[in-house]
């Protein structure tokens, strides 16, 4: 088995007991300053294990193309929406101003991009992005497009090939018509950057498909594009909308980013939007010499790009868990009303020190881009319809 498959099994389910204990901790059990210590031990025995051992390996490539590719992009062309009532309501929708009305009576019955979510490299913190997951689904986003379609996980690890994911993004492309997503945490923030870097061929000219039911590369490195029926490489495949959480600073020290390490801020055209969220005070993301840290992200070409500072009182490992958020009645109003132009009022007491900032503002990003691909594929669809008009 590969080294990084071998650590990111160490890391992400060694001691599941122990990350079950410190989240208990949050009302008592478990002290949070004990929790990162023994995390801290982890990153250095798998600093060393990585050091001795070097970087990302590959992976090996099952002889099993997808004879099906056309046919499955044509499909998700086709399902887009049979309602012609409901195509109406979704090119109605502003994008901009989504608000949880149309989430319950439009959005969910509309095609929906796959998210991937990518948590970091302590153990056990991949709790807080299945929390991160739990609160999309509340919210109204269906579980079964951010769920690993094949084994049914909630999130990637920062440790996995980001060669893979592309390939894997790129697959989820094909089959849905619609621009996948990602959400980052920590060293899961600089994969999913990574991985738009691979998109956008900066490591190798080509990537083969990943098939997340094999759990292996199919023999091939282009995609039917749904959209125009053409073949296209998965090199170029682009996300619709990309998140990082705190992600940089000392964490680049690991060797599985050293080749990240001129290219974190720097947000290429394989990700229409890019938002880059940093906790006020954090010692994670903080630059050393020689590393890119808290430096603001930037866009290399056409990539819209945010930079967010949250509360300072955030913390670093437990941000993402904000499932909660979603069942109290005042937290749920305010990130309803959230808008990032809004002057918003106070943050409800309810929340107490739970991320709602940052929640409130993925979630936002989120509905914008659901509608903006569902509008998208809308529109080829009725546009392919219009074509054997045309030609007479």
């Amino acid at each position: 088995m590969p080294l990084m498959s071998s650590l990111a099994r160490v890391l992400d389910q060694g001691n599941r007991l122990e990350a079950v204990e410190y989240y208990r901790g949050r009302s008592g059990m478990r002290s949070r300053a004990g929790y990162a210590r023994r995390t801290m031990v982890v990153a250095v025995l798998a600093f060393a294990a990585l050091v001795a051992s070097g970087c990302e390996t590959g992976s090996s490539v099952v002889a099993d193309p997808s004879s099906l590719a056309a046919m499955t992009a044509q499909r998700a062309l086709r399902s887009a929406a049979a309602d012609r009532a409901l195509e109406d309501r979704i090119l109605a929708l502003d994008p901009e101003r989504i608000t949880a009305a149309d989430v319950r009576n439009t959005l969910t019955r509309a095609p929906a991009p796959q998210i991937m979510l990518v948590h970091g490299g302590i153990i056990g913190v991949y709790l807080a992005m299945v929390s991160t997951g739990q609160f999309l689904t509340a919210m109204g986003y269906p579980e079964n497009r951010i769920r690993h379609p094949g084994d049914g996980r909630w999130s990637h690890s920062c440790y996995e090939n980001s060669a893979q994911l592309a390939g894997l993004l790129a697959w989820y492309y094909e089959r849905d018509g619609l621009r996948p997503m990602m959400i980052g945490h920590s060293q899961g923030g600089v994969q999913a950057v990574k991985v738009l870097h691979e998109l956008a061929g900066q490591f190798d000219k080509s990537l083969r498909v990943w098939n997340p039911y094999t759990d292996a590369a199919e023999k091939r490195t282009s995609i039917v594009d749904p959209l125009t029926g053409r073949e296209r490489p998965v090199v170029g495949v682009s996300a619709s909308y990309v998140s990082g959480l705190d992600s940089g600073g000392i964490m680049m020290i690991l060797p599985n980013q050293w080749k990240m390490l001129d290219k974190l801020r720097k947000i290429p055209n394989t990700a229409v939007e890019f938002t880059g969220y940093t906790i006020g005070v954090d010692f994670w993301p903080w630059p050393i010499p020689g590393f890119e840290g808290s430096a603001p992200f930037q866009s290399s070409g056409t990539a819209k790009i945010r930079n967010v500072i949250l509360p300072a009182t955030y913390d670093h490992v437990d941000a993402p868990h904000i499932a909660a958020l979603a069942d109290i009645h005042a937290a749920r109003a305010w990130i309803d009303a959230y808008h990032p132009d809004n002057v918003m009022p106070p943050l409800p007491e309810e929340s107490g020190d739970m991320a709602i900032v940052w929640a409130a503002d993925i979630w936002y990003s989120i509905k914008k881009h659901w509608t903006l691909e569902a509008q998208r594929l809308v529109r080829a669809r009725r546009e392919r319809d219009l074509k054997p008009a045309e030609s007479h």
